[in-house]
């Protein structure tokens, strides 16, 4: 071997002729079955390979794998085993120049089968599988970093790779091993264990893909979970992308994320096991992606998964009605599989989003609310005319539970930035008012939004708070932002609370997340004027209850009395005023007395013996404004709107939705203002004559006209910023001094002497010690 070497060193063109000859001995030997004279002709075609670098070796190299084509191709395992190991040493030379003619299909196709080998002896059975996936190792480190060359990332070439290396994963005990990153086995584990071993190879192909062959390399892997119905059970389809997500670079992580939904639909029509399979491998694909660069996928992920959270419903519904007069027990499970695949979506969407940077959230958050069917809604949100009420509203809760999962650990700087107008209306719109649970989800996305320092969790649970310090609160100073936005939008904010009191259908978690918006509110966006307008709600809820104009149920009358106390004995500490604090417990310890049930530790206990009226109860029972306008005015507070009652703002939807419309509300609460009590009225009644009729239908326009400028001044205070509104007064205060003082020059005669002095203000003038003349208008002095 030592001569042969030598020889061929020193004349390398004999390379070629020596290669040949071995070859021809080497088949005629295998043919013959002379295994020994087989074992030495590859061992000095191994040596002369390592030894020899030159460009001679071309030819020499055509022979080596002719004869390792050979070896392979005979049925004994120990020459498929000597021939694999002497392709590997081959592949791990590095060759100075690419040779552009050699192929490797042949290899590819017989590694591949030796990877599925079925011997009837186990340890040869591991022994060629083995062998094959080390073959296939081999082909990919010779080939795949040479673009020029022939490549096997070729489709025909993969769809044989990939599936081998997959079935001989799939035959791992302990699947968790391939969870996570690249794990480093040690060489006797590799050699030994054919599932670590393809595990291995599988890492090291997916982290040499490029960006233009990783599609030919992740197709495969759903052929074959496909092929052997690996959706359903999951585990091996979950841990197959995990490595995929973990072995690629991370700038290709979106291909493999298209490529799942691109499946998804593909398989869309399948049972619905499977495709809550298909959306649990996109969950584990997404968390893993969203820690690095996801690219352009964001809104084609959420799109899609929207898309799939429809059909999912639609599916449920129409095999409901297509097995109304089936067997109950199919439908049922038939049902049950569908929400499974709707809770699989709604924790992708929220995973996805609560991992995704805030801007980019913000952006999901208004993609989501653009979708849910509500009233007034572009034609953005998803079409559920089809599906009809029921239909409509699973649509709803399950867009507003994925919502609810994207907004958990928001937090924006201001509040403008986490409640914008375009998401602000149509979350609070009236058409998801119409069921309990929608209420729910509404006010629980608000909780996210609106709490920006945690304080949730302490407030959980409706109830009379004894010391509110206990609880640690956290809050900062209200910023500019956010008094702009409740001058904005807190409006909205009150009416959504006050009409959420007065749904019949509320239960006991409806009353505790009611209570916990007026808390959130008061800590992260009161100040002295939200204060007052939060008192105002507070006793607005109070009279809801006790004039019951809406027919509520004895529960929720008592329900919404204790709101109100357990409001107001938190506000009251909150801001610790103490004449308002000592009014507060006064009530609320009059309560425990003499009606319990108007207290949260009593109504929503299970079995709570409710009032047949609440008309004969004392004052001493309730909250009054007057008691609560001198504590506060004593402590600087502006208590003037205190006297106004509160009255919800009315909108477009109101009028045209399907509730009851809060504008009878509105002129039951204008009746009771002073100056429209009854004992004020008289008895107009006059002669209906034809003089009359004519004057009533002339004064008709005019009257119309009245009217819409008294409701474009109400919705000019309700809307517009209030800084527009002081520049405005200021400047009518203005122009009414100008006013007044050329009326004084006007009117004015100097007598010989003043008849006394007094003091005018108009506006932001103050006059002192101005003469009283004798005026031509007596009546100038009174105004």
């Amino acid at each position: 071997m030592e001569k042969l070497t030598f020889y061929a060193v020193s004349a390398p063109e004999k390379l070629d002729r020596i290669g040949a000859y071995l070859a021809e001995r080497l088949s005629r030997d295998v043919v013959r079955h002379r295994y020994g004279y087989v074992l030495i002709a590859m061992e000095a075609l191994d040596q002369l390979l390592m030894a020899c670098h030159s460009q001679s070796i071309k030819p020499f190299v055509e022979s080596f794998l002719h004869m390792v084509a050979k070896l392979l191709e005979s049925g004994e395992p120990k020459l498929q085993v000597l021939g694999t190991n002497s392709f590997v040493k081959f592949a791990n030379i590095e060759e100075d120049t690419p040779s552009y003619h050699r192929r490797y299909d042949f290899f590819v196709s017989r590694f591949s089968a030796m990877c599925h080998s079925c011997d009837h002896d186990p340890e040869t059975q591991t022994e060629i599988r083995i062998a094959g996936i080390r073959g296939i190792q081999g082909v990919v480190r010779k080939t795949v970093n040479d673009e020029l060359r022939a490549t096997i990332w070729e489709p025909q070439h993969m769809d044989k790779i990939v599936p081998s290396l997959l079935f001989n994963m799939q035959k791992i005990d302990d699947i968790d091993s391939r969870v996570g990153p690249p794990s480093s086995p040690t060489g006797g584990e590799k050699e030994e264990n054919p599932a670590l071993l393809a595990e291995n190879c599988f890492r090291e192909l997916l982290g040499r893909a490029t960006y233009g062959n990783m599609n030919n390399a992740v197709r495969p892997v759903f052929a074959h979970l496909d092929h052997h119905r690996l959706w359903d059970p999951n585990e091996f389809a979950v841990s197959c992308f995990k490595i995929i997500m973990y072995s690629i670079q991370a700038q290709y992580s979106h291909h493999v994320i298209q490529e799942i939904l691109g499946h998804l639909d593909v398989r869309k029509r399948d049972s619905p096991r499977v495709r809550a399979g298909i959306i649990q491998v996109l969950l584990e694909a997404v968390a893993i992606a969203a820690k690095g660069s996801i690219g352009p996928t964001v809104l084609e992920v959420f799109n899609t998964l929207l898309k799939h959270l429809r059909i999912s419903v639609d599916f449920e519904l129409g095999d409901r009605r297509s097995s109304a007069g089936s067997a109950t027990f199919s439908t049922s499970s038939k049902e049950s599989d569908e929400r499974i695949v709707q809770n699989a979506i709604i924790q992708t969407i929220g995973f996805f989003g609560s991992n995704l940077p805030d801007y980019q959230r913000s952006e999901i958050m208004m993609f989501i609310m653009g979708k849910v069917p509500v009233f007034g809604a572009t034609s953005q949100s998803l079409d559920t005319s089809h599906l009809g009420d029921l239909g409509t509203r699973r649509i709803q809760i399950m867009l507003l539970r994925s919502l609810l999962m994207v907004t958990s650990g928001y937090k924006a700087t201001t509040i403008t930035n986490a409640l914008p107008a375009p998401f602000l209306d149509p979350l609070l719109s009236p058409s998801l008012m119409e069921d309990s649970e929608l209420r729910q989800l509404v006010l629980e996305i608000l909780h996210n939004l609106i709490d920006r320092h945690d304080n949730r969790a302490k407030l959980r649970g409706i109830r009379i708070i004894p010391d509110v310090s206990d609880l640690k609160i956290k809050r900062d100073k209200i910023s500019r932002q956010d008094v702009s936005f409740m001058k904005k939008h807190g409006q909205q904010l009150y009416r959504h609370i006050y009409l959420g009191c007065k749904e019949e259908d509320n239960v006991q978690k409806n009353f505790e997340l009611l209570f916990t918006s007026l808390a959130l509110t008061t800590i992260e966006l009161a100040n002295e004027e939200v204060v007052i307008d939060l008192i105002r709600l507070a006793i607005a809820l109070q009279d809801v209850a006790i004039i019951n104009e809406d027919n509520l149920p004895m529960f929720n009358r008592c329900g919404v009395m204790a709101l109100v106390a357990a409001y107001l004995n938190f506000l009251s500490q909150m801001i610790a005023v103490p004449a308002f604090c000592q009014h507060v417990s006064k009530v609320i310890e009059t309560r425990s007395l003499e009606a319990s049930y108007f207290l949260p530790e009593t109504i929503f206990k299970d079995k709570c013996n409710l009032p047949k009226s609440l008309e004969k109860h004392e004052k001493d029972l309730f909250f009054l404004t007057n008691k609560i306008a001198e504590s506060l005015g004593g402590s600087g507070y502006s208590v003037e709107r205190l006297s106004v009652p509160y009255v919800p703002q009315v909108t477009d939807e109101d009028r045209l939705s399907r509730r009851k419309s809060i504008v009878d509300t509105v002129s039951l609460q204008v009746d009771i203002l002073p100056g429209n009590n009854t004992e004020d009225k008289i008895d107009n009644t006059e002669e209906i004559t034809f003089e009359a009729l004519k004057k009533a239908i002339d004064n008709n326009g005019l009257e119309e006209q009245e009217k819409e400028k008294r409701r474009l001044v109400i919705e000019k205070f309700q809307k517009a910023p209030f800084e527009e509104i002081a520049a405005q007064c200021e400047t009518k205060a203005n122009l009414l001094h100008d006013r007044l003082a050329q009326i004084l020059e006007l009117t004015i005669r100097p007598p010989p002497s003043p008849s006394g002095t007094m003091t005018i203000t108009a506006g932001h003038a103050h006059y002192q010690s101005v003469p009283v003349y004798e005026m031509k208008f007596p009546d100038l002095c009174v105004y």
